[in-house]
């Protein structure tokens, strides 16, 4: 599994790589996390429980990025410990989330979107992979 920041011309772009669908969405969270400099504050701990679905991958990766930036901006939480979940069932995809975090202490800078910009998911020889565009 990995992340890592490539070059874009205007916003932020991030490539993630990760053996299944689960590992994905975390690896993405982190690396989310990761580019905007992302501290939490020691204590106190807290936990959130999600449930989100959408029709493709794409779509449950940007639902589940985008609600960890309202998280963030709402509740001043960010999150590091992340039991996830991902299932193909009827016609979409479901995650079920169970996130240990805290509040924020400190962001280098704010990441306000993630985009769709040229998003795909691809299967390769290593697994998944991605590039996410943050609009910053």
């Amino acid at each position: 599994m990995s992340y890592r920041e490539i070059e874009h011309t205007a916003d932020w772009a991030l490539e993630v790589t990760a053996p299944d669908e689960a590992s994905l969405l975390t690896e993405a969270a982190r690396g989310m996390y990761a580019l905007a400099g992302t501290r939490l504050a020691p204590v106190p701990s807290l936990s959130r429980r999600l449930e989100l679905s959408a029709p493709d991958l794409e779509g449950l990766l940007v639902r589940f990025l985008e609600e960890l930036l309202y998280l963030s901006e709402s509740e001043g939480a960010a999150f590091d410990a992340f039991s996830l979940r991902v299932e193909f069932a009827g016609d979409e995809w479901h995650l079920h989330a169970d996130l240990g975090g805290a509040p924020i202490e400190g962001m280098n800078k704010e990441i306000k979107a993630v985009t769709w910009h040229n998003l795909r998911v691809r299967r390769t020889p290593r697994g998944l992979h991605t590039v996410l565009v943050f609009d910053v």
